[in-house]
């Protein structure tokens, strides 16, 4: 059902659908294609399996909707969640070995729809093992401002940008650089992403009252030189990290917000004083995520009369005799792009950015000042990566809307 090398895997001798095996077969095809996210969505007379690949969501399959019920009842086993449960959002996660390779932990999501219940699932694998700032697509100018600020003993190091941005793997970088016998890390996060040696990694629990708050006070009693927090997603938790990082912790976190400079009014915005903000702040990442060509079919392109436009519009000098593009080919399922690459902009809080954020400047100022400081944009970092020949001109202008 799945491919037909599998068809003898799922089906048994007596031609009968194995649940067990096609869920497994789904997942086992999922992680093979780097697939971050496996959409099964009921319709009205099938059952749409979507994978996420690099960022972008692909479809896979159309199962028989007669069999819809008894997929998503083995996911709700694997991920211990209650089976007779059918009107209500469930959340879970389980591990599951394949092909004796190494264990995938899957986070699940399930919720109810309008033609039954659909099933979200991550797949969590330690991808980040071998991560470096330079590998994440850091410029070397923004490598340096990186390190300066986390090796500050205390301040905040903030990762900003929409949901599958790459905002955790940055910090989970950082914080390996910064891992040694010396230091104590401890970590609350929701879900614990990936499993790192050495760090104290603690999981987001609604329903024994563990939040981000309540775990961030626990971890001051821990002892800890660096802390990470998954989020800041409200007031409290940002009261808390502020504090935090003035009483002599180095904290690093998330938030969302569209670009670097409006991460500073976003604080204002938690009901944080502007003068807590500059005295804790160090470095503010706003990033994106682009797909990065194919190396095995790679080839030149000319540039399209709407790209020339676009790059025009944006006032981006680009060398058109720089641009690729991928021609699509088996090792990137023909879709011309393998992997992702981050595009970044970086605001390192000098006196120019303490002084706009004390005036309670708006983020259209604060981000004039800091490309007078020498602030790259996402946008310039993009079109510097085109011309590098490691993403399109278009896939730039997907992901940034300017």
């Amino acid at each position: 059902m799945i491919r037909e090398a599998k068809v003898k895997k799922i089906l048994g001798e007596g031609q009968t659908l194995s649940i067990i095996s096609l869920v497994d077969a789904i997942i086992e095809e999922a992680q093979n294609l780097r697939a971050s996210d496996i959409h099964i969505d009921p319709l009205d007379k099938e059952v749409k399996v979507r994978f996420r690949i690099d960022g972008v969501l692909q479809d896979a399959h159309s199962l028989p909707k007669e069999i819809h019920s008894e997929v998503i009842t083995r996911i709700k086993v694997l991920a211990g969640l209650r089976t007779d449960e059918h009107q209500t959002a469930q959340d879970g996660r389980f591990r599951i070995i394949l092909n004796e390779t190494d264990p995938i932990d899957v986070r699940v999501s399930i919720a109810p729809a309008y033609y039954g219940e659909n099933a979200v699932l991550r797949l969590l694998s330690d991808r980040s093992e071998n991560f470096s700032l330079e590998t994440l697509g850091f410029s070397p100018e923004d490598r340096v401002k990186v390190a300066q600020a986390a090796s500050n003993p205390y301040g905040m190091i903030l990762a900003t940008g929409p949901t599958g941005s790459g905002k955790t793997t940055t910090l989970y970088t950082i914080l390996k650089a910064l891992h040694t016998k010396e230091v104590s890390i401890i970590t609350i996060e929701d879900p614990i992403e990936y499993s790192i040696e050495g760090i104290n990694q603690m999981q987001v629990n609604a329903r024994t009252g563990l939040t981000f708050a309540n775990g961030l006070r626990a971890i001051l009693r821990q002892d800890p030189d660096i802390i990470m927090v998954g989020e800041i997603r409200d007031r409290e938790t940002a009261g808390l990290a502020i504090n935090t990082a003035l009483t002599g912790h180095l904290v690093l976190s998330t938030l969302h917000t569209n670009d670097a400079a409006t991460t500073l009014p976003r604080m204002l915005d938690l009901g944080l004083e502007p003068y807590l903000i500059t005295a804790t702040v160090n470095l503010v990442i706003g990033q994106r995520l682009v797909r990065k060509i194919c190396e095995k079919c790679k080839i030149k392109h000319e540039l399209t009369k709407a790209e020339q436009k676009s790059l025009a519009a944006a006032n981006i000098p680009l060398d058109k005799t720089a641009v690729h593009k991928g021609r699509g080919c088996d090792d990137c399922n023909n879709s011309g792009y393998r992997g992702r690459i981050g595009i970044y902009e970086i605001i390192a809080v000098d006196d120019r950015i303490r002084e706009a954020m004390l005036q309670r400047c708006s983020s259209g100022e604060i981000r004039k000042v800091a490309k007078e400081g020498g602030m790259k944009t996402m946008i310039e970092d993009g079109f510097r990566k085109v011309s590098e020949g490691l993403t399109t001109v278009e896939e730039v202008l997907r992901v940034i809307h300017e």
